[in-house]
């Protein structure tokens, strides 16, 4: 079997989400994130260490956890989540790109993301 490149660079994974069409740096519940047409595709967490990753489906995951068990896991928050945790030191670098690219094809298939309105933005009406 040959030997499969493990462990990317923060940097690299960068490069990675921001190379692919329409993906732009943006906030996400307050966190800084990666975001296509609006919507939530990636954000880095454990001081950068791991990338969390939109999924089609929980099942996904599960398949991406079987193949890879150091590489890929969730927490709790994530349970019932369509997501997954990936560990950049000990992700294969051609596998993180598969998944990344696999991820970004389904969130471009989603409709844009609604505007959000700024708390304390809104104005209530009032009947006297």
């Amino acid at each position: 079997m040959p030997h499969r490149l493990r462990g990317v660079r923060l940097i690299e994974a960068r490069r990675l989400l921001l190379g692919l069409r329409d993906v732009e740096e943006g906030r996400s519940y307050g966190m800084p994130s990666f975001l296509l047409h609006g919507r939530f595709l990636a954000r880095f967490r454990d001081d950068d260490a791991v990338l969390v990753l939109q999924l089609a489906t929980i099942s996904e995951r599960e398949v991406l956890m079987e193949l890879e068990p150091d590489a890929f896991f969730f927490t709790e928050h994530y349970r019932n989540y369509p997501a997954v945790l990936i560990r950049l030191a000990d992700v294969p670098r051609s596998l993180l790109t598969d998944v990344v690219t696999e991820a970004w094809r389904h969130v471009a298939a989603l409709p844009p993301a609604r505007p959000r309105k700024k708390p304390g933005k809104s104005r209530r009406l009032t009947r006297a």
